[in-house]
């Protein structure tokens, strides 16, 4: 069995989440307080009593995400389940960058923290909006997008094969739903996020996350390979990370095909580690079994 860690992005939240794991792992209890005693944030708040829109508000859905991931890590950790590799959807990146040591802990955290900030802050006036399209073609979705006329709309994250999400503003990202929908989508699904995320329109949050990334270290870890969204490839040790990250925000994710990539390299298992209502998923490659751990 070949191993990989994959880790879920921001709109993955829901208000409750991690309050189980909470109060049946010291582990996983002392991660939240570590993160409340380091950031002077009591996200454990946030993440099990809301309100929701509290919770879907970036700044505080970026590190609640990152905080639950890190406590399953915590008691995976502890029944000796390792990774061979790792990769994670946007926000995801970063729990794995912390989990094969290229960040500590800490600073980790903090970046985290500063990231979901500078992306709540600095995105653009208007009605922004993103939507999962699911049941079409990477080149069908490319093809709507490119057709909405009025307003701005783009394929933002490649997830999996047959789905999409779109960003932009919102008249456009729900006109590009309609002709999904015509075009014989199974299923177009709002998202819970509040902005045009992976597209150009976060310039200024990605130029100001870069000098914010030059204060911390990362470093490769050639221990530990982490597929990078950028490319759907694994870091090398002469990439600067920092200027992938920060490019990072304004740039579509390559999450499928780094999904393929690791499936060239041997991983036969995969465990998504997030918040969805089981926690954690084993996927076998063969005809993606899932089942809870």
């Amino acid at each position: 069995m070949k191993i990989a860690f994959i880790f879920p992005g921001q709109g993955s939240q829901y208000v409750g989440m991690g309050k189980d794991l909470y109060e049946n792992y010291h582990e996983v209890k002392k991660v939240y307080e570590k993160v409340n005693e380091t950031l002077g944030i009591d996200i454990k708040e946030i993440s099990f009593d809301g309100p929701e829109e509290e919770l879907n508000k970036t700044k505080n859905t970026q590190i609640a995400i990152l905080t639950m991931s890190l406590g399953i890590l915590e008691v995976l950790k502890n029944k000796n389940i390792n990774a061979d590799i790792s990769a994670g959807l946007s926000l995801g990146e970063y729990t794995s960058l912390i989990y094969s040591g290229y960040i500590s802990f800490e600073d980790g955290i903090k970046i985290v923290k500063t990231r979901g900030e500078l992306m709540q802050e600095n995105v653009p006036e208007g009605n922004w909006q993103m939507a999962g399209i699911i049941g079409l073609e990477d080149e069908k979705v490319e093809e709507i997008c490119k057709s909405i006329k009025d307003g701005f709309v783009v394929p933002a994250n490649y997830n999996c094969p047959g789905q999409v999400v779109i960003s932009g503003e919102k008249e456009a990202v729900q006109e590009a739903m309609e002709k999904a929908k015509e075009e014989g989508a199974r299923k177009v699904v709002p998202l819970k996020t509040s902005g045009p995320f992976h597209t150009e329109k976060l310039e200024i949050a990605a130029r100001k996350l870069k000098e914010e990334l030059q204060k911390i270290e990362i470093k490769y870890n050639s221990q530990k390979k982490i597929i990078k969204n950028i490319d759907g490839k694994a870091y090398r040790e002469e990439d600067d990370i920092k200027e992938i990250l920060s490019r990072h925000v304004m740039s579509p994710v390559r999450f499928k095909n780094s999904i393929e990539e690791m499936l060239n390299m041997g991983i036969d298992t995969f465990i998504e580690i997030g918040p969805r209502e089981n926690t954690i998923r084993i996927c076998k490659k063969s005809k993606q079994r899932c089942k809870n751990l």
